[in-house]
């Protein structure tokens, strides 16, 4: 397998040396540059053409909200994926980077053994991801590692669930009630739904419609490859969406198989 190109972003000068050594010192990854603000992240992706850019949102001269919006103008041959950091875990922020390309948005702070991996996964190299992965071992306990919330968001981002839309908020809740308590699978429309509606001062029918809107959201931007990847299997075709409970199933087995690991 090729090495996966990775330019790093961030104005805290002492964080960003700590991710480049870090992700220097991991096989299979090569830190090709730097950069403690927008315009030098600019530069460095135009020079580099990276894989992967690790970029902070919040910089000074050009943010990486501004970064994300000037990559496609730079006519490269190949555009980076790119995993956006911040220390504010915002909706507002995270429906942003989304709508601008990002890929993954990780909250500081984080784990940098699961940062390497989230750049296997996006660089497509699901094998050194799960190495990685497995690396991690009982460190799933560890206050470090990221949470259910910051996993399941980062799902969501990789198959194509915007943060904005309502149905984002309800299918998120419904993954950790179901993660907390699989028997609720079972009870969807009597106790899922409602307990959903209850939180969130709605009724069951909107948080129904409104995770299938999500859901639909995900499979009209046509990323198979992308939920196959997520999912560890090939999942429905883009003609065959599958149903809340199928995707609610979907998304907590998965993300609690991780958890036990």
């Amino acid at each position: 397998m090729n090495q996966v190109s990775v330019v790093v972003a961030d104005d805290n000068a002492q964080l960003r040396d700590m991710i480049v050594r870090f992700l220097g010192d991991q096989s299979g990854l090569d830190v090709v540059g730097a950069a403690e603000n927008g315009l030098e992240a600019i530069d460095l992706i135009r020079e580099k053409e990276p894989d992967v850019l690790v970029c902070d949102m919040i910089m000074p001269k050009m943010d990486g909200f501004g970064v994300l919006e000037r990559i496609p103008a730079l006519k490269l041959g190949r555009y980076p994926e790119v995993i956006a950091l911040t220390a504010l875990g915002r909706d507002d922020f995270i429906a942003r980077a989304v709508r601008l390309g990002a890929s993954y948005y990780m909250v500081k702070p984080f784990d940098f053994s699961i940062l390497a991996q989230r750049i296997f996964e996006i660089a497509g190299q699901s094998e050194r991801a799960e190495a990685m992965a497995m690396r991690l071992g009982k460190a799933c306990g560890d206050s470090s590692v990221e949470s259910v919330e910051e996993r399941i968001a980062n799902l969501f981002l990789t198959v194509g669930i915007p943060a904005h839309v309502k149905g984002y908020q309800y299918l998120r809740e419904a993954v950790k009630m179901v993660i907390d308590n699989p028997d609720l699978m079972s009870r969807i429309t009597k106790e899922l739904y409602p307990g959903i509606a209850h939180r969130f001062g709605t009724t069951s029918s909107k948080v129904e419609r409104a995770i299938r809107h999500a859901i639909e959201v995900a499979w009209n931007r046509g990323r198979i490859e992308a939920l196959d990847e997520a999912f560890g299997r090939n999942v429905c075709s883009l003609d065959d969406k599958p149903t809340n409970g199928e995707f609610i199933a979907l998304v907590s087995d998965r993300l609690r198989i991780k958890e036990s690991a």
